[in-house]
């Protein structure tokens, strides 16, 4: 007998992991596909980070089951980089190693959600929040921002979603999918509405936080108060191009940690033990590979902001962080090729990955439906190449 759970039938498959599926086998039809789907670094691991890990697995001392929570000496340093960096006070029992921060997420939810809780997600949202959130019998809550606020929502609006079942509060910045990020006056008056509701805690997710275009980077765990009410969430993924060794971390008040851990504990255990070594190399070395990773996405955003420019009936914010544009598509709604008739965003990614060959992500699947989210974490001559196809197929659009 083949029968699912229930539960699988309250959230979809991951959106972004779909539309990379369908490039890949569009790619082995021999078809010539530009995928600006996925959110991965088109960087390599930087060598000296490659190098540790090589030095790890020749000292032939990193072959068993580590801490749950992580390795000590990684957990003391990842608690430096807070005090140093973002001016939280984080130890390392504050500290817990996941497998990338989806995991951290994952494990920050199941430790506190009760099914019938709500979670306030600002949208648009990085995909997985919603599905979490619902994987755990809890309510989503979109709270949502617009392309004339710059996607970000207000503390008003949080305010005003806020009930007496409210558990968690959601959001990143920079943000996935529309690489907006949150000021200090921002998150200041977001975290004023928290601190009167005793119950309600925040989870920041700062995965993209060296993917930062303005000249400050605030944590939310470091304004007054909030220590004890943010679970920090962080990885190596993007900003050291770790995408596939799936180190992630959180920052989180001891008793919250401690749940972590358990929950951890029973579902994966501990992190790979190599990676966390090559992480620790991360965090401890030169960050100038980071740096120079990010001055080529500031480049790529300029070239990708002046071309999307030229294509009408495309708008769009100007992102601030990330690797991420989030143009609304809405004016082609309704247009035709003669064809097909174009009713939504998930038809237009259809439509540009059939013609164009270009791989988009629909922006339903991030909470707004007007939208496309295009990932420019691709060289600069792919850029040009797709968006010159781009431009090209929705022109046919009438």
């Amino acid at each position: 007998m083949n029968r699912h759970s229930l539960r699988l039938n309250t959230f979809e498959e991951s959106a972004t992991l779909a539309m990379a599926a369908k490039a890949r086998e569009f790619k082995s039809r021999g078809i010539d596909v530009i995928s600006l789907s996925l959110g991965e670094p088109d960087f390599k691991t930087p060598d000296h980070i490659c190098e540790a890990a090589k030095q790890a697995i020749d000292a032939g001392k990193y072959f068993a089951y580590p801490p749950v929570a992580g390795y000590q000496d990684f957990r003391e340093a990842l608690a430096s980089k807070y005090q140093k960096e973002n001016n939280v006070p984080y130890k390392a029992e504050n500290i817990v190693v996941s497998n990338g921060a989806k995991q951290s997420i994952a494990n920050t939810m199941l430790a506190l959600l009760n099914p019938g809780d709500e979670v306030i997600i600002l949208s648009p949202y990085w995909v997985s929040y919603d599905a979490l959130v619902r994987l755990c019998e809890a309510k989503p809550v979109l709270v949502k921002g617009t392309l004339e606020s710059d996607f970000k929502v207000t503390a008003a609006q949080v305010e005003e979603a806020v009930s007496n079942r409210t558990r968690i509060i959601i959001f990143s910045s920079p943000c996935n999918p529309t690489g907006s990020v949150f000021s200090r006056k921002e998150l200041e008056a977001i975290a004023s509405v928290v601190l009167k509701h005793e119950n309600i805690l925040v989870i920041a997710d700062e995965i993209y936080e060296h993917i930062n275009f303005t000249n400050e980077f605030v944590s939310m765990a470091s304004l007054p108060g909030m220590f004890e009410r943010t679970i920090t969430v962080n990885g190596f993924a993007k900003g050291f191009a770790m995408t596939g060794w799936r180190v992630g971390y959180i920052g989180a008040p001891k008793w919250i940690a401690d749940g972590c851990i358990k929950i951890q504990g029973q579902l994966t255990s501990a992190n790979c033990s190599v990676a966390q070594r090559a992480a620790l190399a991360a965090i401890t070395s030169d960050i100038a590979p980071t740096l120079k990773m990010v001055d080529e996405y500031k480049k790529r955003r300029e070239v990708v902001f002046e071309l999307l420019k030229d294509i009408p009936g495309i708008k769009s914010n100007y992102p601030l962080g990330a690797f991420y544009f989030f143009p609304d598509v809405s004016s082609y709604f309704g247009k035709s090729d003669g064809q097909r008739t174009i009713t939504s965003a998930d038809d237009l990614c259809m439509y540009l990955l059939e013609t164009a060959h270009v791989s988009l992500v629909p922006g339903s699947a991030f909470g707004d439906d007007n939208c496309v989210r295009l990932s420019y974490a691709a060289s600069e001559s792919e850029l040009r190449e797709a968006l010159a196809r781009m431009k090209k197929a929705l022109a046919n659009l009438r």
